[in-house]
């Protein structure tokens, strides 16, 4: 059996208090779970008692600490999952916490995948790129269908604005043309959408390239 000391409200969160134990033990705790273990000074708790209070302090621990993360910015279910771990909690603990995360619909990995090429296709990046970047954020290859669908249907133009935006619409010569289209490719379009927004470039301004 161990007794509580002490039930001691925490300044940075009304919502949290520390319980200390008269084994030395401290436990930060919640409302809810004052509630649901009838704590108070004084309370006695078996080892039952206590076990599943410890469970359930460090789960409310981990999903609070979760949960900030996630107030920086949107992220996959293995994104968190790799967080957690990088700061050293426990892998089965940082799946059931992303597990949670999931339920309550704080990670979505569908719409993360969709606002993923969203963002990429809008900033002009290529397919390539951004199927690196859903590998890179973890995101479950079943899901890159059908956010890739959200692409337009003529990358063709947007590798064509990529390269607008690197010369300028203004004439420039044949080798800075070839650089500014290995700068597009580099931005993960294929090597035919380039060669079209190089041939379509020197076609809009001009068949006769200042020579640098």
């Amino acid at each position: 059996m161990a007794r509580v000391v002490s039930l001691t409200q925490t300044k940075r969160d009304p919502n949290r208090f520390v319980l200390e134990l008269d084994t030395g033990e401290k436990l930060t705790v919640t409302v809810a779970h004052i509630a649901d273990y009838s704590l108070f000074t004084g309370a006695q708790l078996d080892e039952e008692t206590l076990i599943s209070l410890r469970g359930d302090t460090e789960r409310a621990r981990l999903r609070a600490r979760a949960l900030r993360i996630l107030g920086s910015r949107g992220m996959s279910r293995a994104e968190m999952i790799r967080r957690l771990t990088d700061k050293g909690e426990d892998a089965l603990a940082a799946e059931e916490t992303a597990d949670w995360l999931e339920s309550i619909g704080a990670i979505d990995d569908t719409e993360f995948a969709a606002s993923i090429v969203r963002h990429y296709a809008a900033k002009g990046f290529g397919l390539m790129r951004i199927k690196s970047e859903l590998h890179r954020r973890g995101i479950d290859r079943d899901l890159w269908d059908e956010a890739l669908a959200l692409l337009p249907e003529e990358m063709e133009e947007n590798a064509f604005e990529a390269l607008c935006a690197i010369l300028r619409r203004a004439p420039v010569s044949r080798d800075r043309l070839r650089r500014a289209g290995q700068a597009v490719a580099r931005r993960g379009f294929s090597w035919s959408e380039v060669q079209s927004a190089t041939r379509r470039y020197t076609e809009e301004f001009g068949e006769e390239l200042d020579e640098e």
